[in-house]
């Protein structure tokens, strides 16, 4: 019985060292938050986790304690053990915590709520909308002036920012998750859903697609990097200019983080056919044609793309085309 106690405490002991020494951020709390629904939503984590551990030591606790208490010792195998009768007040105890803990949690998170999923109201600045849409597998980001952008979102200080989540019609589900901007949110087929955050400081903050969406579902990640005020202005108003004029990054950006996850960088294969060489890269209909519309097992990765997009995305390959052919 001792052995076992003492493995058993051995085990519990490794099962709470292990985060701690190979887990961002001890494994054990979210990453430090840049937005305040973020920092709601640490909140609640770390509110709820207090009574959990407690709830967790307590019953545990009891457990080994009564199992030490009353083991069976030199009693005969099949004697009864010690009869105990009900405790009324320990009863009442055991029935009236649980529901003042379910209480508290419950008031705690639903006054952390609004301030998590309702949008702050737009100061002098004004208040941003991108429109975020999962794809198989990567992330695009449209801002209202026809900007384009892929799978790095590039967002203001101190100026909320609202982002309207969608996966398209002929897609699958996939997850926007920036853990240190706020929570998760679906991109459904169909479905507009919603969510923002507010950084007050420059800076970049990593994601991951939180949803299993197929093979390459692992490099479907994401970024958003924060700019100050003045120059995310700039960088805007000269993409736009850029991208009019079929002179942006959208056409690299489109390659590697839209084809090359599949074909490679250098177009030499991968989850992809080799591309390296391919006569439809150099023809615009043609690369048009299979990118809106797929082939086999490749999906409409640009069904809902703009000519322009195409055009950069032509352009690009015409002046750099894959393996240098």
């Amino acid at each position: 019985m001792r052995a076992l106690l003492v493995l058993a405490g051995l085990l519990l002991v490794a099962t709470v060292a292990a985060p701690l020494a190979l887990g961002d951020n001890g494994g054990l709390t979210p990453v430090d938050p840049a937005s305040p629904n973020a920092e709601g939503i640490k909140r609640s984590y770390l509110f709820i986790s207090v009574f959990t551990f407690a709830v967790f030591l307590l019953v545990e606790g009891l457990l080994l304690a009564f199992v030490i208490r009353f083991r069976r010792r030199r009693r005969d195998r099949f004697a009864d053990g010690a009869q105990i009768h009900g405790v009324t007040r320990l009863e009442l105890m055991w029935t009236f915590l649980p529901v003042a803990i379910l209480v508290a949690i419950g008031v705690f998170v639903f006054v952390e709520l609004p301030g998590i999923k309702n949008v702050p109201e737009a100061g002098a600045s004004g208040q941003l909308e991108v429109r975020v849409t999962g794809r198989q597998f990567y992330w695009q980001f449209e801002y209202p002036n026809g900007v384009i952008a892929i799978d790095t979102m590039r967002a203001p200080a101190g100026v909320p920012v609202r982002l309207e989540v969608v996966s398209p019609d002929d897609d699958v589900i996939h997850s926007w998750w920036i853990p240190a901007l706020g929570g998760k949110i679906d991109a459904i087929p169909g479905t507009v859903n919603s969510t923002w955050f507010q950084v007050e400081e420059p800076g970049v903050y990593t994601g991951q697609c939180a949803e299993l969406c197929g093979i390459e579902h692992a490099n479907m990640r994401a970024s958003v990097e924060v700019l100050p005020q003045a120059e995310f202005d700039a960088w805007l108003a000269e993409r736009r200019t850029e991208q009019t004029a079929g002179t942006s990054d959208l056409g690299e950006e489109t390659w590697a983080g839209v084809c090359a996850k599949c074909h490679g960088l250098a177009g030499e294969g991968g989850i992809g056919r080799p591309l390296a060489g391919s006569p439809t890269l150099a023809d615009r209909q043609a690369l048009e044609n299979i990118v809106r519309n797929g082939r086999r097992t490749m999906p409409a990765v640009g069904s809902g793309w703009t000519s322009e997009q195409i055009d950069a995305l032509a352009n690009y390959l015409e002046e750099n085309p894959p393996g240098g052919g």
